[in-house]
């Protein structure tokens, strides 16, 4: 899923001060399971807002929103009125619901209350590692299912850099060296004789922005 955190108060407030009515809209996807942008965490905002308001003497009115998914257009209509009636908006969504909204809405300026950080998934203690850098070269058919680009803070394709020590990364001690992980996997798999094979370098043109689909095969 794609992991995002909410940007600081300060922040937050800067980005509003010249705007009396404010709509903040949360979304019911990935932010909400990560558990920084879904309804509760609207309210948490709106009321963490309206008490600074109120101590500043700040004539503002704030209103919430949360959305099953700010990405698809369908369900940006649901918060249409709110919108119209609003003179700004503070998207609790990753940077892709930012930008759906302010493409649908565009005389209505939409800002971003979230840092969008990374596509992961959450391990039993119920942090978030990122796992996927949306290369659009996938091959984790040859790591055993370890992603060596994302993993792996110097992106070897072709095995450890020799730099590690007990089994930890050398750029960052508490992170677990991705090609130690990929070896014991791979010999789990008794697939050990497919490391010998060399990668060839990224095809980066795969990853060309702004990246399009059609839905669909």
């Amino acid at each position: 899923m794609v992991i995002a955190e909410i940007k600081s108060l300060k922040d937050i407030k800067k980005m509003i001060e010249n705007f009396k009515r404010v709509l903040i809209v949360g979304c019911g996807e990935c932010v909400s399971v990560c558990l920084t942008g879904g309804q509760k965490q609207v309210e948490l905002l709106s009321s963490a807002l309206r008490i600074s308001s109120r101590n500043n003497k700040e004539k503002r009115i704030l209103k919430g929103k949360t959305i099953s998914r700010q990405c698809e257009p369908k369900y940006l209509e649901n918060i249409k009125k709110d919108i119209e009636e609003s003179d700004a908006v503070l998207s609790m969504a990753c940077g892709a619901g930012v930008q759906a909204l302010s493409e649908k809405f565009r005389k209505i300026p939409v800002f971003p209350a979230m840092n969008t950080k990374f596509i992961g998934v959450s391990d039993e203690e119920g942090n978030f590692i990122e796992m996927c850098a949306a290369c659009g070269d996938c091959i984790l058919s040859l790591t055993g299912g370890i992603c060596p680009v994302t993993r792996c803070p110097k992106g070897l394709l072709n095995g450890p850099c020799g730099g590690s020590k007990n089994g930890k990364c050398e750029a960052n001690p508490e992170t677990p060296c991705a090609w130690l992980l990929i070896y014991e996997r791979m010999k789990e798999l008794d697939k050990i004789d497919d490391l010998k094979n060399i990668n060839s370098p990224k095809d980066w043109s795969k990853n060309m922005r702004p990246g399009k689909l059609k839905a669909g095969i």
